[in-house]
């Protein structure tokens, strides 16, 4: 989804370019307006909890739009805006979703609203919440990265002595399980021990917790996961967040509390009979003739069409 200058390869070859967009679809009908929207606004990082207005879709505080895009006048922004307004030259754009999670945002962009003229925690806050929630965890930790503004560089194995509050392991060893770095994410979702889960948000991890039928608590970190937490908690009512992870300063009281909540009170138990809904519907869009089978064989369609409008052939 950024890759937009092989658009300039594909016009020169006489292909048909279309992009990956690997977040939600939500995401996607707000970042293919903002170039339109964002000259005529104060740089996010200025506007705190106002309210960003879109096209056809929910209300955003500007707090929660990506970090990358905060500052209006720094170049990684100006990128964005760029590589943004791009995407809307492709020919189509593929998005990993379906409709009954995003209708909003699906309708957006079908109606082409969006585009104008066209159509790291704080570790041990975490654990003594887990430890003070009282229900069995199975707790993921990385090492921090060395350098904040870098999430993606490469970790050594984390020092659990060093990063768990004393005692913790020990406290907890007939309820909880601590593992370093890694853990078969989709598999655990799926298995029946599963009530909730603490997630910073990403796209894939939401899409296998919805398909696995498990509320999750929102803990978003860097990129667009602040945005995806909107439309997770106050559209799709598949989540609810942690207070605070906008300065990364969410108490061991607030993570007890809504682990709490997930696991033994009434919105809890709608949290799950709506995911069981949401896990239903994510099964029937990826059966036989479901809308996800259906979508990609219209993208299938369109490849060859514009392949052959182009006197390509196939073998």
């Amino acid at each position: 989804m950024f890759c937009v200058d092989a658009l300039d390869v594909a016009a020169e070859l006489a292909l048909p370019a279309y992009f990956f967009f690997a977040s939600a679809a939500s995401d996607f009908a707000i970042f293919l307006n903002m170039p339109y929207l964002y000259p005529g606004l104060p740089s996010f990082k200025d506007m705190g909890d106002t309210l960003v207005h879109s096209p056809g879709m929910r209300s955003v505080r500007a707090v929660d739009m990506p970090l990358s895009v905060q500052d209006k006048e720094l170049d990684m922004t100006k990128t964005r805006m760029y590589q943004f307004k791009r995407i809307a030259e492709g020919r189509g754009v593929l998005v990993n979703s379906f409709d009954w999670l995003e209708p909003t945002a699906l309708k957006a962009l079908a109606d082409g609203v969006c585009v104008p003229g066209r159509p790291t925690p704080r570790l041990k806050e975490i654990a003594h919440g887990l430890e003070s929630s009282g229900h069995r965890f199975l707790w993921v930790v990385r090492s921090p990265p060395a350098d904040p503004a870098d999430v993606f560089q490469p970790r050594s194995e984390p020092d659990l002595d060093a990063l768990l509050p004393e005692g913790f392991m020990e406290r907890t060893r007939d309820r909880g399980m601590v593992l370093k770095m890694w853990a078969p994410q989709a598999e655990v979702l799926r298995h029946a021990a599963t009530g909730a889960f603490v997630t910073h948000c990403g796209w894939n991890s939401t899409l296998e917790a919805v398909t696995a039928g498990v509320p999750m608590i929102c803990y978003p970190m860097y990129a667009e996961q602040a945005l995806n937490k909107v439309f997770m908690v106050e559209e799709m009512k598949i989540a609810v967040p942690l207070e605070g992870y906008e300065k990364r300063m969410v108490k061991a009281e607030e993570i007890e509390a809504k682990v709490r909540l997930a696991m033994e009170t009434e919105e809890g138990r709608k949290l799950r009979e709506t995911l069981a809904t949401a896990r239903k519907m994510a099964s029937d869009a990826v059966g036989d003739g479901g809308s996800s089978e259906v979508a990609f064989a219209e993208f299938l369609r369109d490849l060859e069409k514009s392949s052959m409008e182009n006197g390509g052939c196939n073998n």
